[in-house]
């Protein structure tokens, strides 16, 4: 902790705009990430607005908007030693897409920062993940949380201080613009503070029980199971977490049996192409046995472009996330996450959108499990089969996935 408070402390007393810096006034909390307004220590005129975040590789970041409107993304480190004014191009990747090369300048032997172009800020706000290189060095990867509500908060910041001066700098992550829409998981009804029962849906991928959900259906749960349809339930414990990605990896018992498991399609699947959702929804309302229904890949990005995801218009309901996304030859090609929320869409637009759904696409899936060395096995597509012989096959390795939670993971849906 005092590493951490020293680290913070140390960057905020450096200026991202100007040669001296006073503050922070007021504060920008958000997640990890701490700050708030900035003057120029000489004339007491109001600088910036900003916010930095440690990193386990020992760089913090800070990001700021300053006066002018610019904003500006700093990278600071005990270990960095440059001469004031040096320049140095940094590529940035986000999320695994088209990098961009921006020009970097030290203003103090232990910090570089670099002016953000509008498209690529806007980036940084919506991405997962960035990773960056600099001169041939090794690349420096920074998983991006919280980063939306950072960016509104810190845009907030700016205007209050140019409207009411830095004496009534207050906290400025109330009141800050919010994202008109957001995806919205499709797990079970929330739980009670009482430990009440939820629910979700996975699927086998190995023959040793290895079982992928979401995350946000595991999160903060106990007493975890699972159960394929007309069969006795099965004790799962946890292997591993993707948070970011919304995936989890469970593994049942040895002594369970599966007759098959589920393949991953080995070819990226294309817009337009038809898909099979199979899962458990509404569960104790509906029917106890899974539920399929079939649509379309409407799109091979997500919200805001999110290339991580697919748009589906098989519809899918609260207890489907985390269940298998199958293609026309009965290949995995996605894990369904959630749907658009509706009632934000028809407050914002006045229209109420239909069977806007999302999915995990497989290259995120495949990483996970590559990650976790899960013997799974990948398929071409091949052959067409009819819905009902897709939904046959998945009945041995298709599972409703139970638990006893507290925590907020199915707080949305």
């Amino acid at each position: 902790m005092w590493l951490r408070s020293f680290v913070v402390a140390f960057v905020l007393q450096v200026s991202v705009s100007a040669a001296n810096a006073a503050g922070p006034f007021g504060t920008v909390n958000v997640g990890n990430w701490i700050g708030g307004a900035f003057s120029n220590d000489e004339t007491g005129a109001f600088s910036h607005c900003a916010a930095t975040a440690p990193y386990a590789n020992g760089v913090s970041l800070v990001v700021a908007q300053n006066a002018a409107g610019s904003w500006l993304l700093s990278f600071a480190s005990p270990s960095f030693r440059f001469n004031k004014g040096d320049t140095a191009p940094i590529d940035f990747i986000f999320d695994g897409q088209e990098q961009a090369r921006l020009f970097a300048t030290s203003n103090a032997p232990n910090m570089v920062t670099t002016i953000l172009p509008l498209n690529v800020a806007r980036t940084f706000q919506k991405a997962s993940l960035m990773v960056v290189t600099t001169n041939g060095s090794k690349p420096l990867q920074f998983v991006l949380t919280s980063t939306a509500p950072l960016v509104a908060a810190l845009a907030n910041c700016v205007t209050r201080v140019k409207a009411d001066g830095l004496n009534k700098a207050g906290d400025f992550a109330k009141g800050s613009a919010k994202p008109a829409a957001t995806a919205d998981k499709a797990a079970s009804p929330p739980a009670s503070k009482s430990g009440k029962s939820r629910s979700g849906t996975g699927f086998v991928v190995s023959g040793n029980g290895h079982v992928v959900t979401n995350h946000h259906v595991i999160d903060g749960c106990s007493d975890l199971k699972g159960n394929l349809t007309g069969e006795a339930a099965v004790a799962l414990r946890v292997v591993s977490i993707d948070a970011i990605n919304d995936l989890a990896l469970l593994q049942a018992p040895s002594t369970a049996t599966f007759r098959d498991f589920a393949r991953i399609r080995d070819r990226s699947i294309r817009s337009g192409d038809s898909v099979v959702a199979i899962g458990f929804p509404y569960r104790g309302l509906l029917s106890s046995d899974f539920t399929v229904t079939t649509g379309i890949v409407s799109s091979l990005s997500g919200m805001r472009n999110d290339s991580r995801f697919l748009q589906i218009s098989a519809p899918v309901q609260p207890g489907n996330s985390g269940g298998p996304l199958f293609d026309t030859t009965g290949q995995i090609v996605g894990v369904v996450t959630g749907k658009l929320d509706n009632l934000r869409i028809a407050v914002a637009t006045g229209n109420i959108p239909e069977n806007i759904n999302f999915a995990i696409k497989t290259g995120a899936l495949r990483d996970f499990l590559d990650n976790s060395v899960v013997p799974y096995q990948t398929a071409e597509p091949k052959g067409e089969l009819k819905t009902t012989e897709i939904a046959a096959n998945a009945r041995a390795y298709t599972m409703l996935i139970s638990c006893n939670g507290t925590g907020q993971a199915d707080a949305k849906r």
